[in-house]
């Protein structure tokens, strides 16, 4: 479980000429992970102490960032009650084998690349002013259609990874109850508030033998991360008449396709609400069309079944009036009006959408 011949190096290296001699013994294991204990002989006596490593699937231990955030977090805290041990640092294992230190830092940031393009947030304003898609749009739809389809191809079979994203989506600090807990008093009465969360734990044991669906995702597909080039410029593999690129893949990198979807058609819904207080015109056209091609692209007629607990995270997102002040509370009545339908229906269907904003529960 852990690479013994680094970790040894590492020691040495740390205490350099004070380690004569260092020996890794396995101590034993539960639930989580194991535990070695580290002897080091040096000439003022052995020193001793222990390492432990995380098993690497459930318990929310799936991917190496899960495991580095439980032992920064101890090495933060164990310090912190009496009569604890104290913790030394947090060890990360390289590609190639070495050890370094990662631990002792107060925070963290990422460096990445800088995205060149427009939003597609810049798209869906446009659609308003228009009577339906012009040939852009309807390429740009393509386009990421295409491109879901082919990263939903990926498949992995972990019926763990499933039940946590289903689990996540409800439950996480990012996902639907994290941001419930966001929202100003009296946004949504308590009584409502629970029902959702409810209807999608509900929801959580209808999707559990599904975890044959499980694939790979972006995990935020929606249009605030996906930035369309202008034509001309440097193109992907892909070869699309159009081109983009992503921003922000989150929350992991496998789950339900209907992550990716619900969190950008959403948009299309939340959009057409709040210009026209139902789902209509560009806004009707641009689902259909996103629908059609993935069903024809993947086959994945099953899909609708089990669209509901996203379709409410996401809705549950847009009607938040801390991300979306600007939207009138007619308009999030009818965004709440339309998870709440979804969820109470069977599976999704786009042609009962307006049925769904004008006849939820609430």
């Amino acid at each position: 479980m852990i690479n013994e011949k680094s970790i040894k190096e590492y020691i040495k290296t740390l205490f350099g000429e004070e380690a004569l001699n260092v020996t890794i013994e396995k101590l034993g294991e539960g639930v989580q992970g194991a535990g070695f204990l580290i002897e080091i002989k040096t000439h003022e006596g052995d020193k001793h102490y222990v390492i432990k490593g995380l098993f690497p699937e459930g318990l929310e231990h799936d991917y190496p960032a899960d495991r580095a955030g439980v032992f920064l977090l101890d090495l933060d805290e164990f310090k912190n009650l009496p009569k604890h041990v104290k913790a030394i640092d947090v060890l990360s294992e390289m590609d190639d084998g070495s050890i370094k230190s990662i631990g002792g830092g107060k925070e963290y940031y990422l460096l990445m690349e800088r995205a060149e393009g427009k939003d597609y947030f810049n798209d869906l304003a446009a659609f308003a002013g228009r009577d339906k898609l012009d040939t852009g749009d309807i390429e740009k739809i393509h386009a990421m259609v295409s491109y879901l389809a082919k990263i939903h191809s990926a498949r992995k079979d972990s019926k763990q990874l499933y039940w946590r994203k289903v689990r996540d989506t409800i439950g996480h600090g990012e996902c639907l109850m994290g941001v419930f807990d966001t929202y100003p008093e009296g946004t949504i009465s308590s009584s409502e508030m629970t029902a959702i969360e409810k209807k999608c734990v509900d929801w959580r044991a209808r999707l559990k033998p599904k975890f044959k669906r499980l694939c790979q995702i972006h995990g935020d597909f929606h249009p605030g991360n996906i930035w369309f080039k202008k034509k001309g410029e440097k193109t992907s593999p892909l070869h699309a008449p159009v081109d983009f690129i992503l921003l922000d893949r989150s929350r992991g990198p496998w789950g339900d396709a209907a992550d990716d979807i619900t969190a950008l058609t959403i948009n299309y819904i939340f959009f057409s609400i709040n210009h026209f207080g139902k789902l209509q015109g560009p806004y009707l056209e641009a689902i259909n069309l996103f629908y059609d091609q993935y069903i024809n692209e993947t086959g994945d007629a099953e899909l609708f079944e089990v669209l509901a607990p996203f379709y409410a995270f996401r809705g549950v997102v847009v009607a938040n009036p801390v991300f979306y002040p600007e939207v009138t509370p007619e308009n999030r009545r009818r965004i709440f009006n339309f998870v709440n339908g979804v969820l109470d229906d069977e599976s999704f269907k786009i042609e009962k959408v307006n049925e769904y904003i004008h006849k939820g529960s609430g």
